[in-house]
């Protein structure tokens, strides 16, 4: 393989592992049975006229499966925190404790899972598109290489080897929302 080539691969797969990485990240938004501080992720606080993720205004810890705390490092913002949990929708109503927040965290209804089946999905079609685009930049470019001279037995060989990556990691995402599922669904 020549070295053009060899860089389309790795240029693919970076791609395509940064699709599966931020698939990853999403589902770990998507709670399952028990709390955990990641289920904040993506909650943004006004914290004096600047927009800041909660975690770098607070310390969020989960004391039991059913619970969330959130610690402001400043007293002050509580209420910004509260506000920014409330509008991030959630379905979590903080209680304020002066010092602290505690969320109670529901049990998930027969209905919510499968929302949150529904929501695991998509994440992983939004998965599948992205590797498929990475598919598809990788293909242009070899299709560029064979315009530049690279022989065409060798761009059909690089065409078939990026076909393969994107069978594997379409693969990947399957086998991740399936974990997934399966943990979503169990009581």
């Amino acid at each position: 393989m020549t070295e053009e080539s060899q860089f389309v691969l790795e240029a693919t797969k970076d791609s395509m592992e940064h699709a599966i990485v931020h698939f990853e990240h999403e589902l770990h938004k998507i709670r399952a049975g028990k709390s955990s501080p990641a289920m904040l992720n993506g909650v943004i606080v006004e914290y004096y006229g600047a927009h800041v993720p909660i975690e770098q205004v607070a310390n969020i810890n989960t004391p039991d499966p059913r619970q969330i705390i959130v610690q402001p490092f400043d007293k002050s913002s509580i209420y910004a925190i509260e506000k920014a949990i409330m509008a991030a929708n959630l379905g979590f109503n903080p209680m304020n404790e002066g010092e602290l927040l505690r969320i109670n965290v529901p049990p998930l209804t027969e209905e919510r899972r499968k929302d949150l089946v529904k929501r695991s999905k998509n994440e992983a079609e939004d998965a599948k598109v992205s590797i498929r685009n990475a598919r598809r930049h990788a293909n242009d470019e070899a299709k560029h290489l064979e315009k530049d001279g690279t022989p065409e037995d060798e761009v059909k060989r690089l065409i078939e080897k990026i076909q393969e990556m994107t069978n594997a990691y379409i693969a990947r995402v399957d086998k991740i929302l399936e974990l997934k599922e399966k943990d979503i669904l169990t009581v």
